[in-house]
């Protein structure tokens, strides 16, 4: 893809095992094989993770909704 700006938006609602489940997969890709996939229009972009990232929580507690967000940069 080159210089190509590639950006993957996913937004869905899973229990909070599938959620679990769902980050799992992703520390999972990135530890074992330095990279994390996505597919869109039927191919695949991997994006490799070098060793060192910045990694940044951010946690907001609402009164009727409450947000957990969690970043890696480098």
């Amino acid at each position: 893809m080159g210089d190509e700006l590639f950006e993957h938006k996913t937004k869905s609602e899973l229990t909070r095992e599938e959620a679990a489940q769902r980050l799992h997969e992703l520390a999972d890709a990135i530890a074992r094989h330095n990279e994390v996939s996505f597919v869109e229009n039927n191919k695949t972009v991997r994006v490799d993770i070098p060793p060192r990232v910045k990694l940044k929580v951010e946690i907001e507690r609402g009164v009727e909704e409450s947000e957990l967000g969690i970043e890696i940069t480098w």
